[in-house]
């Protein structure tokens, strides 16, 4: 249904996309976190949003996976943050609530629309 691919839908479909990408990563920070040697990896969300505002991005296109810097490394040289990652994923779950619940009301908007069309 393309008709109903609002500029709106399209950054929101972006974010979406993004918050599922960093989830997968955040998940595998975690279940790597006794895995010596091991190093957090992350995306630039806020970064790779800006280029999607900027129209630099395509929907289709999977934002950079880059290694984090600056967390402590234990003597194994693993750097997972537990309460790190355990924060992203609340942070990721409100953010997902909240971006599906705009969705939703582009929808109910959208079919309001077409419902007062038909009148």
């Amino acid at each position: 249904m393309s008709w109903m691919h609002t500029a709106q839908l399209s950054l929101l479909e972006r974010f979406l996309d993004m918050s599922a990408t960093r989830q997968t990563l955040v998940s595998t920070n975690l279940a790597n976190v006794d895995t010596p040697g091991y190093h957090t990896r992350d995306i630039d969300f806020r970064g790779e949003m800006q280029r999607a505002m900027d129209g630099f991005t395509l929907v289709s296109s999977s934002p950079a996976v880059r290694q984090v810097r600056g967390l402590l490394a234990r003597p194994d040289g693993n750097n997972v943050s537990v309460d790190r990652e355990s924060l992203l994923l609340a942070q990721l779950q409100l953010q997902f609530k909240a971006a599906t619940a705009i969705i939703k009301a582009e929808f109910v908007r959208l079919n309001n629309a077409i419902k007062e069309g038909q009148s």
